[in-house]
């Protein structure tokens, strides 16, 4: 297994339905979520939520990820990074993974980390996690994911 990455500075603030920022599985293999961080880039408070989906929506652009180690660069990443979906949105499934208020400031933010082996995503391509702005209007954020597949 292999863990891989991706960042980026969102295209959009995302809105209650459409994710800023999110990860699905492919239909080769499930994923383990490790790691997500969010930033603020303004000066605007929110709250995040990082939730599950089960549709894929309108994805934005798709993020290369990366990995970890010297030897993963010739390695095809298994996942799918998206940056800000718009138009269709995602299937949320009910409830929130985590939540967290962004403060008023640059640099303002969160970092959510899942022990063990990760937060399980299944394979298929219409399961995923995203970042849903909950409260305030959501802001242009620097995001990450770090996953094991």
């Amino acid at each position: 297994m292999a863990r891989y990455t991706a960042a980026w500075r969102s295209a959009g603030a995302g809105s209650s339905t459409l994710p800023m920022a999110s990860l699905y599985a492919q239909a080769t293999g499930p994923l383990w979520l490790a790691e997500v961080g969010v930033t603020n880039t303004t000066v605007t408070a929110f709250a995040i939520s990082l939730k599950r989906f089960s549709t894929l929506g309108t994805v934005g652009a798709v993020v290369p990820g990366v990995g970890y180690e010297e030897n993963d660069v010739n390695v095809t990443t298994k996942g799918i990074a998206a940056d800000t979906h718009t138009g269709t949105a995602p299937t949320g499934v009910a409830g929130e993974i985590r939540r967290a208020s962004i403060g008023a400031s640059i640099g303002s933010g969160i970092i959510w980390t899942f022990g063990g082996r990760g937060l399980f995503i299944p394979s298929g391509t219409a399961n995923g996690v995203g970042l849903i702005p909950v409260t305030g209007t959501g802001q242009i954020c620097d995001v990450y994911f770090s996953w094991d597949a």
